[in-house]
């Protein structure tokens, strides 16, 4: 016997005990050894990755309910002897469960109402029983819903006993009676959902710009497996639930723009009384022509440019304040409200002198361009008390922060929003973070660390950092030199409102840097490495594939503000491959004339030999589970504990 074996630290044994609660005997912990070691064997489950969502939460949703188009193939595969009709009829059924039954189940019998219901369920098992095929036992357990667990797994082995269709008959039948079917149907195509896609991953950027990001959120929340890398959308947001003040400025400012006051007044239960007091008592005569906001609502379009404006000077104010208490950013040069000269109308940037298409300012006091007004403040007092007072909101932040991070490994796959910064030489730039300076791999775990810290503690400097990965020019999020907002409201020249990418993304065009890059991150050199971030202009013909083929851009313009299109990038066992989704009408069509989001699926690469769970990074996990298990074995062994 090894005698190792027998020698236990008491770092090890604290460990073991812990371990013990669950596994209380060598027999139940040589049960999970075997468990795992069988596991690793398997076909690897299905990752999608997504990005850029945008707060377009309808067409997120049909592109989860729909696993992003894998789910048609298998329907048609399956029940390739039924019409078109029918298979359509039991895709709706599987996307929209719900609002197809209230569609079909009106107006029926009592007898063509259990004969729809028998008949839904035993397609929806055959469906269930291919993907339970794929993975283990535990796995599909995992999924099942508490109440109806024991009866689901009854009815998934029907098909391999001699209790036939007449027992399964035996436990629909109470469920018709008791009215619960339509619920438990429900049930089994979440079930399904949830084992065609092992793992959902979103590369940043879940809220901005679409109607409602709260509701894109809160459907991540309800999926079982999901992970976030950090865009600088999210962390804008994150800050604001936290009560950054600029932050909170720039979501109302952006929300206005777009006309996404919903989300924050119905979502969030957020009020917008003191912004459109401030509107009526110091902007009533202001036509805000410069920021009227895209598209049609309720509110007149005048109330809310004034609204986007007044959100807009207060940002900038504070954006300001914030540069000047941190000089180690080096953004002196971007305190432009300071360079604004109201009664000529101009303005200067970089030096250069340039007109302003609006003059009215009421707030900006030339002697100190960057103070708050008595009306902005109270305004903003009352504003920051109410995104505090978000539980939902807060609820939101911890989830972003529990299920994110900067960076993901996943099938040698290295997955992040925007860009590693980096100089013309390809060389990693360093930010300086808690007083070091911090490059590659190690600015990015930094980040990690000061996010989840912010959330927890709320430190202005903290909170302040949070700004600058939203918009700082070494913000691996950000990935620009600067953000031109206030140039795109206020200045007519376009010169100005040019924003110059980080070379990280001119690079990644060279498998050599795309080498360099994924070493860096531990990931094979013959890896691959997604972003989100900058949209893939599918229109003009541009390819989401990078030159040297180690790189792909997986934002495909998901928002229709930025194009409606969009991708998913599907890591299978045996391939990885680009879901290309287009517009999507809506629930309603979907359910009546079974529209649906029919991506055009491209090969990225493809495996000689399918990859097992064990060759993945979920496998390295598993086996530094079995190596603890092994000890926990060996300390009941030697009667450790």
């Amino acid at each position: 016997m090894d005698a190792r074996s027998a020698s236990f630290g008491e770092t090890e044994l604290a460990v073991l005990r812990l371990l013990s609660s669950r596994f209380k005997d060598a027999d139940s912990a040589t049960s999970e050894i075997a468990r795992l070691t069988a596991e690793l064997t398997l076909p690897k489950g299905s990752i999608h990755v997504l990005s850029d969502v945008h707060g377009e939460d309808v067409k997120l949703r049909h592109i989860i309910n729909n696993a992003s188009g894998t789910l048609r193939p298998l329907v048609d595969r399956v029940f390739g002897d039924r019409t078109r009709l029918e298979r359509d009829e039991l895709l709706a059924l599987l996307f929209y469960p719900a609002e197809s039954l209230d569609r079909r189940l009106p107006g029926l019998s009592a007898e063509e109402r259990t004969a729809l219901v028998f008949r839904a369920l035993n397609d929806l098992l055959v469906i269930l029983r291919v993907l339970a095929s794929r993975t283990s036992l535990h796995k599909v357990s995992e999924v099942l819903p508490a109440e109806y667990a024991e009866i689901l797994k009854e009815m998934l082995h029907e098909s391999f006993s001699e209790r036939g269709p007449a027992y399964v008959a035996a436990i629909v039948e109470p469920l018709i009676r008791q009215q619960r079917e339509a619920n438990f149907i429900r049930l089994v195509v979440r079930v399904i959902r949830n084992l065609a896609v092992s793992e959902l991953i979103v590369a940043g950027d879940c809220v901005d710009r679409g109607p409602r990001g709260d509701r894109v959120i809160e459907y991540l929340r309800q999926q079982p497996h999901v992970a976030i890398t950090w865009g600088n959308h999210d962390l804008a947001w994150l800050g604001a639930a936290l009560g950054h003040e600029a932050l909170i400025a720039h979501v109302l400012r952006i929300s206005a723009r777009y006309r996404r006051l919903s989300q924050l007044e119905e979502g969030y239960g957020i009020t917008m009384q003191p912004l459109e007091k401030l509107v009526r008592t110091v902007y009533a005569d202001d036509p805000a022509e410069c920021f009227v906001p895209h598209g049609t609502g309720l509110r007149e379009t005048v109330v809310m440019a004034r609204m986007q404006k007044a959100a807009a000077v207060i940002q900038f104010k504070l954006e300001g304040q914030m540069i000047a208490r941190h000089p180690e950013w080096a953004l002196d040069h971007r305190r432009l409200l300071r360079t604004i000269d109201a009664s000529k109308g101009t303005i200067v940037i970089d030096g250069v002198t340039h007109a302003l298409r609006d003059r009215r300012f009421p707030t900006i006091d030339r002697a100190n361009p960057e103070a708050l007004s008595g009306e902005e403040q109270q305004c903003l007092d009352r504003m920051r008390a109410s995104f505090l007072s978000s539980r939902l909101l807060w609820d939101h932040a911890r989830f972003l922060v529990s299920r994110g991070s900067s960076w993901l490994a996943r099938d040698n796959h290295l997955i992040f929003h925007g860009c590693v910064p980096v100089d013309e030489a390809g060389r990693f730039l360093a930010m300086t973070i808690d007083g070091e300076a911090r490059r590659g791999r190690a600015l990015f775990d930094s980040i990690d660390h000061v996010v989840a810290r912010a959330l927890n503690h709320r430190a202005p400097k903290d909170l302040d950092f949070l700004w600058y990965l939203w918009s700082g020019p070494l913000s691996p999020m950000f990935g620009k030199d600067r953000i031109t907002t206030l140039e795109r409201d206020l200045i007519a020249d376009p010169s100005v409102q040019k924003e110059t990418k980080n070379p990280y993304f001119t690079l990644i065009h060279e498998r050599e840097f795309c080498e360099r890059v994924l070493e860096e991150f531990g990931c094979d050199r013959g890896g691959l490495i997604v972003n989100g971030h900058v949209p893939v202009k599918i229109d003009a013909g541009e390819s989401p594939v990078k030159r040297g083929g180690h790189a792909i851009t997986i934002d495909g313009a998901f928002s229709p503000a930025y194009g409606d299109h969009g991708y998913t990038l599907v890591l299978e066992s045996d391939r990885t491959s680009l879901a290309r989704h287009h517009h999507f009408e809506s629930v309603e069509a979907a359910v009546r004339d079974g529209v649906d989001i029919i991506p055009k699926v491209a090969s990225i690469r493809e495996f000689e030999r399918r990859r097992l769970v064990g060759d993945t990074e979920e496998g390295a996990r598993i086996r530094e589970d079995i190596a603890l298990l092994a000890r926990l074995v060996d300390a009941y062994r030697h009667h450790r504990l």
